[in-house]
């Protein structure tokens, strides 16, 4: 199987571009990541990226004076690149997605959608939300991306359980956990043809 072409989108530490990094290296993962974009200076994301050698760039959101001319700017690099697939990592901005990469560009979210996920809600916001409300039950979910924050097809979820001592950092921690199990896994299952998106459904093969 020809090796992944992967491009990657972080607005923060880049914790899960460094498990994709690590899935590679390890020889778990048959991809490579052509391109890391970031969506503001100063990031830890860009960072592991440049210590790692792989090219990137910067494109700040606030440079742009609207989702669309900021989503045109961060696809011609994109294209430039020649991706597969694309991977959200943390990315927190609204894109407009090109029809030339629709259902090629994938996103995890630390909770288990449709459940607390939406404009606003990323990172600790999650977890705090779901201690507040209670849940006894929290994950992730890799989803396909459309136009619209955390809304597309969803790929796989995994699960873990909300301990009644949880901090929004152990619960992160925990969730986390799962984020390096799923994500890989979808990419894998993308990467052998094995997803089919039937409307809000993904069929697995």
């Amino acid at each position: 199987m020809a090796k992944l072409r992967l491009v990657v989108l972080v607005s923060g530490s880049g914790t899960t571009l460094q498990n994709i990094l690590d899935q590679i290296r390890s020889g778990e993962l048959n991809a490579s990541v052509e391109l890391v974009i970031g969506s503001r200076d100063g990031l830890k994301g860009i960072e592991r990226a440049q210590n790692a050698g792989i090219p990137h760039v910067v494109i700040a959101r606030k440079s742009f004076a609207d989702t669309a001319s900021f989503s045109r700017e961060v696809f011609r690099r994109i294209d430039e690149a020649k991706p597969d697939l694309i991977c959200l990592a943390g990315w927190l901005c609204l894109l407009e997605i090109p029809e030339r990469y629709s259902g090629k560009v994938m996103n995890i979210h630390p909770s288990l959608l449709p459940s607390f996920g939406g404009k606003g809600m990323y990172g600790h916001h999650v977890h705090e939300a779901v201690l507040a409300h209670g849940c006894k039950v929290s994950g992730c979910t890799v989803h396909f991306v459309d136009n619209n924050y955390d809304s597309g097809p969803i790929i796989l979820q995994r699960t873990c359980p909300v301990l009644e001592d949880d901090t929004p950092d152990t619960l992160a921690a925990r969730v986390f956990e799962q984020e390096k199990i799923a994500y890989p896994e979808a990419i894998r299952l993308f990467a052998a043809g094995r997803l089919r998106i039937e409307g809000r459904r993904v069929r697995i093969s």
